[in-house]
């Protein structure tokens, strides 16, 4: 099979390339006033962000902890000290992944495109009747070649968006009740594959005009409009809520690309690709930095706050999804 050039750009979009100048020609970033810089940069290490920090007697919730970016913000926030709840899509795999970490880390059942599931998790994390000083949604799928549904909605903004607000809004007062609660949203710079709406609220069945590319845009969106609207409910609190994009990073989060285009992510990828320790710093960054304890509403990349195109400020919006995801998800939340 001959691919062209257009097919090559097309490929670096659909396995997360895109963000990496290789692929694109980005401007240089505005910096949001009055939220701390960082020196780290995107070669930075979560291990590195977190060196000195002590999180002993914390206790960190984290989507996703079976591999990739979740795998690696277990084992570096278990090392600085933090007790770990760790879930994964089946209980065999979370304790596998939580066993291979050590002690202080809690395997739980979490799968996202089960309403049913984050019930169920939320319940046992209840039930451990502590306070939750991080919860980092981190799970995710990307790029879904074919239009697949979940209860009727687009499944990459139902797993992505609706099942992580479901889990944290289970659990919001576990966060309220620790000294200094944080909710960090793993979203993406990929927000920009988004249409111009952000959210199509008439088709969020993804049956109109879907696209890989397109869907997990919006759902990316959704999960910076979340952290936005999550800020102005925490007002009056010590919680926080930012969102981040950890870059493209090496995991397996492009693994429903077509097999052409993962030949060219593994041609390239190591070229381009932050490790897995990289991506994950800004993830443990924001769930840990002494400097970021009144910083909250922002989205970050490579460890620092940028201020997003696209709609992921826009705070209507924000409010509008809010009020939509809690009607989907309403007879789940008590």
């Amino acid at each position: 099979m001959t691919i062209n050039r257009r097919q090559i750009l097309l490929g670096c979009a659909a396995t997360g390339l895109a963000t990496t100048t290789a692929c694109s020609r980005g401007e240089p970033p505005i910096r949001p006033d009055g939220v701390p810089l960082s020196t780290w940069t995107k070669k930075t290490t979560s291990t590195e962000v977190l060196a000195g920090l002590d999180l002993t007697g914390r206790t960190v919730l984290i989507t996703g902890a079976t591999s990739g970016l979740g795998l690696e913000s277990m084992r570096a926030l278990h090392a600085a000290g933090a007790n770990v709840i760790g879930t994964g899509r089946t209980l065999a795999k979370a304790t596998e992944a939580c066993a291979a970490i050590g002690a202080r880390c809690t395997p739980l059942e979490l799968e996202l495109e089960s309403f049913d599931s984050i019930r169920a998790c939320s319940d046992a994390v209840r039930a451990l009747g502590m306070p939750l000083d991080v919860v980092m949604c981190n799970a995710g799928i990307m790029a879904l070649p074919k239009l697949e549904q979940v209860n009727g909605i687009e499944k990459q903004f139902f797993v992505n968006h609706l099942g992580h607000f479901l889990l944290v809004n289970r659990v919001l007062d576990q966060v309220l009740a620790a000294p200094q609660g944080r909710v960090v949203v793993v979203s993406s710079s990929a927000y920009k594959w988004a249409p111009p709406e952000g959210i199509e609220f008439d088709n969020l069945s993804g049956e109109r005009g879907y696209t890989p590319e397109k869907g997990y845009g919006i759902s990316k969106t959704a999960n910076g409009l979340f952290s936005l609207e999550l800020t102005r409910r925490f007002q009056g609190t010590n919680a926080t809520s930012n969102s981040l994009s950890p870059g493209a990073a090496d995991t397996n989060l492009w693994r429903h690309a077509p097999a052409w285009q993962q030949r060219i992510g593994d041609l390239v990828g190591s070229l381009i690709l932050k490790s897995v320790a990289a991506g994950a710093a800004t993830q443990c960054y924001l769930a840990a930095a002494p400097t970021l304890t009144k910083v909250s509403g922002h989205y970050f990349e490579d460890c620092n706050p940028l201020v997003p195109g696209g709609q992921m400020t826009n705070a209507e919006l924000a409010t509008r999804l809010w009020d939509t995801s809690t009607e989907l998800v309403s007879p789940y939340l008590t």
